[in-house]
């Protein structure tokens, strides 16, 4: 038990150097956060599901907090903070590193409570913005707007501390920790809609974003003390690394801000088009975003710091090297995601969404819109790694140009569907997959023209990929209705799991068996870090290392 108890918490503590070992840690953490992350839409689907027009409330408040907290915080921590603090690590420069990263979490804390204080004073006024076809049909939705959105800042102020954590840890190669510490924020929601929706109400799991991100700020804090993380405030904005970072995260931060405006326009259009649109919109939305956060998250996660330290020190095949390869594995796990969530699209909808509260109309719908998003599925995922590759070699300037045209393209197409052609929701969903793809074609395109990659290397096996998805696609279909129709009664949850389940795993073996057949080298890759996984219980409960014996060189 003791030997358990210290390599489990050295597990914890240890460093991830391998990206794809890495990128295992953080999907599996990443994993129980986004099936936490399922119950909690399916606890409020149960709770509010009879009251469709509350829930389109609570999530058109979301919208706003979530925004700001995006465009001004968090994507300066992935692409900008992460690049240049790894920089002082790479240079055994800790000292700078700690006053470094004080001086961001000073300024972003002083920023962002600026903008908290203007959403809590005009909240009222943003609240007709968001969703006007909401506060048209029913004008006291003013106001449960506007409460819900004061509470939901305070969440946001949290996660500005805890994500330069989340930065920090990242730098230091420590994944997971960071990526529990998105477990916690979902527990804390789904504890305050259980124990406090009954008194509470829609406001319950508004006050469950705050403990949650507050569950996911502390959870991170030991492991950082440990690193020597201390932090002071500290204001210094003539700081030349300070700078950098600016002149890294505004492309960024107008990019994210058009994303966000395009997500805000989406949501209005959306409570335009009829009642439940929104909650329609964001649960078909959060499906597809499912596979897209375990796997091309995960993996991006791991690969930015290795990407930023080959091309810091001028190693830049294998730069590409590394891109190319998480390239590959990104698509080998998200195709046939992408085509189970297209297929398999009302059965996934029903077991996630359900309740017997959320109605069944709202159900059909939420598939079809699944699988207009399943279109553009990998197209997000690759855009993802794109992205961190113009970041790792310091341009920061390209990938914002492609987004300005990219998502001007989704707004466009989303205003002509809903309020010139008078569409279905289904149709906003088909705009920002179109846009997506786009943006995947364009980065892939001009960061070549950069790196200049090996175009046979690159594109060949993901030629062979995205053949084998669509047979497979083919092999979830077919027996999915047949099993549909003959076998499964699929108006009972237990039949409705055995079809989901049978007809995935007829399509993973195919998916599988055709990578084998044609020689997709990440069936090998993934077969061995199967076999490690395996292992790893049994590494658990053997005796630690004696010094000498961590002295000896791996066989």
């Amino acid at each position: 038990m003791l030997y358990i108890l210290k390599n489990g918490t050295d597990f914890f503590k240890r460093k991830q150097e391998n990206i794809l070992t890495a990128a295992f840690v953080i999907v599996a953490s990443v994993a129980i956060s986004r099936i936490l992350g399922l119950i909690r839409y399916r606890l409020l689907a149960s709770y509010f599901g009879d009251n469709i027009h509350l829930l389109d409330s609570f999530i058109a408040a979301s919208i706003v907090p979530d925004a700001i907290f995006e465009v001004l915080i968090f994507g300066t921590i992935a692409l900008a903070f992460i690049p240049v603090f790894s920089k002082f690590l790479s240079h055994d420069k800790l000292e700078k590193a700690w006053n470094f990263s004080s001086t961001m979490i000073s300024t972003a804390l002083l920023v962002f409570v600026i903008f908290a204080i203007l959403i809590v004073a005009t909240a009222d006024f943003i609240a007709p913005i968001v969703a006007p076809g909401l506060v048209d049909q029913d004008p006291l939705t003013k106001p449960l707007i506007a409460r819900l959105m004061r509470i939901m800042i305070f969440a946001q102020l949290f996660f500005v501390g805890s994500i330069f954590l989340t930065g920090i840890l990242q730098s230091f190669q420590r994944f997971i920790i960071p990526a529990i510490a998105s477990i916690f924020y979902n527990v804390g929601i789904i504890i305050s809609i259980i124990f406090l929706a009954p008194v509470l109400g829609i406001y319950a799991p508004a006050v469950g974003m705050v403990l949650g991100a507050l569950l996911h700020l502390v959870i991170q804090l030991p492991l950082a003390l440990s690193l020597g993380f201390r932090v002071t405030f500290i204001l210094d904005f003539k700081n030349k690394d300070v700078r950098e970072v600016f002149a890294l995260m505004w492309p960024r931060s107008i990019s994210l801000a058009l994303l966000r405006i395009s997500d805000i326009i989406n949501i209005a259009l959306a409570s335009v088009v009829a009642v439940g649109s929104i909650v329609t919109f964001t649960f078909a939305q959060v499906l597809q975003l499912l596979p897209i956060s375990l796997f091309a998250g995960s993996i991006v996660q791991a690969a930015l710091p290795s990407l930023s330290v080959e091309f810091n020190a001028k190693r830049y095949e294998q730069f590409k090297k590394i891109f190319i390869d998480s390239f590959h594995q990104i698509l080998f796990l998200i195709l046939p995601a992408a085509a189970i969530l297209a297929i398999l699209r009302i059965p996934a909808v029903r077991l996630v969404f359900g309740a017997r509260e959320f109605p069944w109309e709202i159900t059909v719908l939420t598939g079809r819109t699944l699988m207009a998003f399943s279109i553009g599925i990998a197209a997000q995922a690759v855009s993802l790694l794109l992205l961190r590759g113009f970041y790792a070699i310091r341009d920061s300037l390209t990938p914002v140009k492609v987004n300005v045209f990219t998502v001007s393209i989704n707004i466009i197409l989303s205003l002509i569907f809903i309020l010139v052609l008078k569409l279905s929701i289904i149709y906003l969903a088909l705009a920002y997959s179109i846009s997506n793809i786009l943006n995947a074609i364009l980065l892939l395109y001009l960061l070549d023209k950069k790196v200049v990659f090996n175009k046979k290397e690159l594109l060949l096996p993901a030629f062979k990929m995205g053949l084998i998805a669509l047979l497979t696609a083919v092999a979830l279909y077919i027996p999915m209705k047949l099993l549909d129709q003959l076998v499964f009664d699929t108006t009972r949850t237990i039949g409705l799991i055995f079809l989901t389940a049978t007809a995935t795993l007829i399509g993973l073996s195919v998916y599988i068996f055709l990578s084998w057949l044609l020689k997709v080298k990440e069936v090998v890759i993934f077969y061995h870090l199967v076999k490690k996984v395996i292992t790893l219980p049994s590494r658990l409960v053997s005796p630690a290392p004696t010094s000498i014996d961590a002295q000896q060189p791996n066989p």
